[in-house]
């Protein structure tokens, strides 16, 4: 059994509930999963022993929020090169804080990203309950690529 770390950002819930969803995946799959909240982090230690990594968080103002951003500084100091890794993320109208993450976590951490794409719910579609299969797909489709 492997064990990949979730960690979020969540202001309203929903983030959140997409990474529970996520974590439900990877344990479908005979794998572990470990939820932790990005201001748990206090050093690039903490990330050691992970085979797979997935960060996600909201998109606010077109962007990242601000706790996310503190935690990629953090995590860019850990050894990530070549770990397989996943972005997600909620939005009303725009996704690209899951982008951001995606792209820093390929290209500044050197890390083997599952999807071509990061993975966005609206959170429209989340408050629905229909967004819940396409979290618990994406949390399988990583653990597989272990």
């Amino acid at each position: 059994m492997k064990t990949i770390l979730i960690v979020y950002d969540s202001r309203t819930g929903r983030t959140q509930r997409m990474a529970e969803r996520i974590a439900d995946g990877v344990r479908s799959t005979g794998n572990e999963a470990l939820l932790r909240k990005v201001t748990e982090f206090k050093s690039y230690g903490d990330l050691e022993g992970y085979e797979g990594y997935i960060f996600g968080c909201p998109t606010y103002f077109k962007d990242a929020t601000d706790a996310m951003k503190k935690f990629l500084f953090l995590a860019s100091q850990a050894d990530l090169l070549r770990r397989i890794g996943g972005a997600f993320g909620s939005y009303t109208h725009i996704g690209s804080g899951a982008k951001m993450i995606y792209d820093t976590m390929e290209h500044v951490f050197g890390m083997n990203m599952v999807e071509t794409n990061p993975f966005n719910v609206k959170e429209q579609i989340l408050d629905s309950g229909k967004g819940d299969q396409a979290c618990q797909d994406f949390g399988k489709t990583l653990a597989e690529r272990l």
